[in-house]
């Protein structure tokens, strides 16, 4: 057993270490813990020898559901309804076409049984949540027309569906009876999203109103409605990913308490979910055995990529009047990660009568899809124009502090004072520091760079800070098409006691408004209340 415990150590040591010169060799770290699996394996240098399917699908269901957990408990909801609709269909019918029409080409072009064929286009129709994450958290990112939450919540949901196909492939493939399938989607479905309602509105309540959570204990509370959000759905036949999906969304989006130190959390733990998977895949491959199977996936992984998702992207996006260059990049996005490898585990765990070698098949396109797609993702970006220069990529995820720390002070223009009759792009200020508004004979003054700083003005500094008990609470509202102070004037809102504007920004510029101010959509107002 201690030798058992060793083995794993040295294990998460090796790949922290590849994670840590992932980005200097300009490879991504899924593929690096995949080549050390593959070092420890039977054609490695260890030579070690493992092939248990199904303590590895034990294994590996714990990890995703973490993964899937994550991926809904980071992903942060907006407020557009169509981008949200949007994702949802993508990431539901959007699946299904990406399995289908891949079934289709591995039935008509590769001349596989029509079972084998479907499990292979279910197995390869979801895209990785984790990977997309890290990508565009790492090189930070910002994509235009709201791409970032559009795959942030597709690659998010859309696991959940491709295990139900994935379920579906291997009941075609045990030759069940079709009647069986429409009262199984129902239960998978209903269950799913049932239970999963039910535990994060039991977390809420839990949270918010009671006292059992003690200091330190929230983290493994939530561990523990995570676990549960899966079990429950999943012994009665429902879809276990599904719950703990919506579970881990609702509770993102909820305002509990710690809750930045939760996503540090799970970040860390899908960390480790992602070298568990990832590892496994190369430690039970056999690249010997690749030469078999390099055609077909060669072939499979390129109709995927170049066919396959973008029929099924264009199909869902076009009628949503998206822009090409958005179609092509979201795409070229869809990266095959852990759900794939774990779904390509549990079938050969349950279906030992294959008569193609769908472990590496699936092995070779995640391999090929996480070397290449993962590696050209942000030069898609820049191919595609779909970089934002004005937005934040960081305020798509749960964790983004969409408020900061401001101190205030008051500085009295004397004749001697060296501001004295210079304008405002004539001094130089902190970089964290910013005029707010200038007083002058009892008005307010929008500072702007042209504007002369006069004798007796009061000029009233902003200055951001790290820590502070008594530092004012700066707070962004962004302003939609349908909200109410779209294309108001600042002197005609009734704002509540104690409201007050401190900026507006506007494109890449931030300006301090006044009465005469017009807010427009996609204004962000950053406000406080004094």
């Amino acid at each position: 057993m201690s030798g058992i415990i060793l083995f794993c150590a040295i294990v998460i040591f090796f790949c922290i270490v590849t994670n840590k010169f992932s980005s200097k060799m300009g490879m991504p770290a899924l593929l690096l813990f995949m080549l050390l699996g593959i070092l420890f394996g039977e054609d490695g240098i260890l030579k070690l020898s493992f092939d248990n399917y199904d303590l590895t699908a034990k294994l590996c269901t714990i990890a995703l559901l973490f993964i899937i957990f994550y991926g809904g408990f980071c992903t942060k909801t907006i407020k557009d309804k169509m981008l949200n609709i949007q994702a949802g269909v993508l990431s539901s019918l959007g699946t299904v076409l990406t399995a289908l029409i891949t079934a289709a080409f591995c039935y008509w072009g590769l001349k596989m049984d029509f079972a084998e064929s479907f499990l292979i286009g279910a197995i390869l129709s979801s895209t990785d949540a984790a990977s997309v994450f890290s990508i565009l958290r790492s090189r930070k990112l910002n994509l235009k027309y709201n791409s970032a939450s559009l795959l942030e919540i597709e690659s998010g949901s859309n696991d959940p569906f491709a295990y139900m196909l994935t379920v579906l492939g291997i009941i075609i493939l045990k030759g069940a009876q079709m009647g069986s399938i429409v009262p199984m989607f129902i239960a998978q479905i209903g269950y799913g999203v049932i239970f999963g309602i039910l535990v994060a509105l039991f977390g809420i309540f839990v949270f918010k109103k009671t006292k059992l959570i003690q200091e330190g204990s929230d983290t493994l509370f939530v561990v523990a409605l995570a676990l549960a959000s899966y079990a429950i759905p999943d012994l009665i036949g429902g879809n276990g990913y599904l719950s703990v999906y919506t579970t881990g969304i609702i509770l993102g989006n909820s305002e509990i308490k710690n809750k930045i130190n939760l996503i540090y959390f799970f970040d860390g733990i899908t960390a480790l979910s992602q070298i568990i998977i990832f590892f496994l895949l190369g430690f039970l491959s056999t690249p010997s055995r690749i030469g078999e199977i390099l055609v077909p996936g060669l072939l499979i992984v390129l109709f995927l990529s170049f066919v396959a998702r973008p029929i099924a992207v264009g199909t869902i996006m076009l009628p949503f009047r998206a822009k090409l260059n958005q179609i092509a990049f979201v795409s070229m996005a869809g990266l095959r990660g852990a759900a794939s490898i774990v779904f390509a585990i549990f079938a050969v765990a349950q279906a030992t009568d294959l008569k193609y070698d769908l472990f590496h098949i699936v092995f070779f396109v995640s391999f090929i899809s996480v070397a290449f797609q993962g590696s050209m993702f942000p030069w898609f970006a820049h191919k595609f124009n779909m970089i934002d220069e004005y937005s934040d990529v960081l305020k798509t995820f749960n964790d983004y502090q969409n408020e900061s720390a401001i101190t205030l002070s008051k500085t009295f223009i004397t004749s001697e004072h060296p501001w004295c009759n210079k304008k405002l792009k004539e001094i130089k200020l902190d970089s964290k520091s910013l005029v707010l508004v200038i007083q002058r004979d009892g008005c307010k003054v929008a500072p702007k760079g042209d504007t002369q700083i006069l004798e007796n003005d009061m000029v009233l500094i902003g200055t951001t800070v790290t820590h502070s008990n008594s530092d004012i609470k700066l707070k962004e509202m962004e302003i939609t098409k349908n909200h109410q102070w779209k294309n108001k004037y600042i002197k005609d809102i009734d704002f509540q006691d104690g409201f007050l504007i401190a900026l507006i920004k506007r494109g890449g510029n931030s300006f301090v408004p006044n009465g005469d101010t017009k807010i427009i959509a996609d204004d962000t107002i950053v406000f406080y209340n004094i």
